[in-house]
Order: C-alpha cells, then structure tokens, then sequence
C-alpha cells in the first residue's frame, strides 16, 4: 500500500530538491526513500527506477525552465526579450542545478514524451525572443544553439563555482547579454 499523500508527481518533486541539494550523480534511489519516509522498495511503485526517476526529473527541470523564461519574455521584444530570457535561465539553473542536470543530454523516446514536450516549450520561449531580431528562418536553429550555448556555459560554469576571480559575476552576465545582442543584431 502507498503511503498516504506520497504519488508519482510527489516522488519526483522531492528527487528534483534532493538532487539540488546533493547533486543529481549522488541522487539515490535509497536516499530518496529515506527523505520521503519510506522503504527503497516502495518507490518502485511510483517511479520505474533510477533512470526513470532521472527522466522525470529532467522533464520536471525542462518544464520549470520554459514557464520561468515564458513568464520572463512576455510582453518583452529584442534586447529587453533576450535580457529576460537569459536572467530567467540562469536563475533557474543557479537555483535548481540538480534537477536542470537532469534535463541534459537525455534522448526523448518520441514527440509525446514530456522531455520532448517541455523541451519544445522552452525552445519556444527563446525562438519568441528570435522574433525581435531579424534572424533568417534558415539560422533560427543556429541561433537557438548559440543562445543556449551561453546561457547553459554560463550557468552551469556558475553554479560549480566555476568563475572564482574578483570580476563580478553579475557584470559578467551582462557583458554576456550585451554580448548576444550584438551578434544577433549583426546575423
């Protein structure tokens, strides 16, 4: 018998926080039963296993993402859009950088897969900030992989503490932004 209150959704949502908490490598199957109060075992009956564990966070991480840059964008166009978009996608990475983790590198099994749903959805949120610039149909694909690039590179380096010299990490990011306006102006 489940415990009461404890469902799919619930188990995913405390693997997401305990692996921004400990990372998602050290993310276990035993740790996990330990933080929602029940035996390894009883999780099965919720999530098919690590690696399905693993998937649904990364879905999870994939659909937070595109609401806290879909939120960011709205009502915003060009420099303003991608300024947005691009803070929105650092804070959730710094915040959450277990789960976003998680959302890496992880092959949808088709269209209708949450990993492949949510992850168009955050595309789109960042094509939505295409749409300022005068970006031909032929290098929206270019541009996305440029945008995420940095703001994957720069969030993800962050996190890790990976930028430790005395330059403001702030400025940086926006000297990042600038950065990108600039190239996609210029495309």
């Amino acid at each position: 018998m489940p415990r009461a209150g404890l469902d799919p959704a619930a188990v995913v949502a405390a693997g997401a926080a305990l692996a921004d908490e400990v990372g998602l490598a050290q993310l276990t199957m035993g740790l996990l039963a330990e933080r929602v109060g029940v035996r390894t075992p009883s999780l099965y009956k919720h999530v098919g296993g690590q690696e399905d564990l693993h998937r649904r966070i990364g879905a999870l991480a994939l659909s937070q993402a595109a609401d806290a840059v879909g939120v960011a964008v709205q009502g915003r166009a060009g420099r303003d859009a991608l300024a947005a978009a691009a803070r929105a996608f650092r804070s959730f990475v710094v915040e959450h950088p277990g789960r976003y983790a998680a959302s890496i590198g992880v092959e949808p099994s088709g269209p209708d897969d949450p990993l492949a749903v949510e992850g168009r959805r955050l595309l789109d949120a960042f094509t939505a900030v295409l749409r300022g610039y005068e970006i031909a149909e032929s290098d929206v694909d270019h541009a996305l992989r440029t945008l995420r690039s940095l703001c994957h590179g720069f969030a993800t380096l962050q996190s890790a503490n990976g930028f430790q010299w005395s330059v403001d990490v702030d400025e940086s990011f926006e000297w990042l932004i600038a950065f990108a306006d600039r190239g996609l102006r210029a495309g």
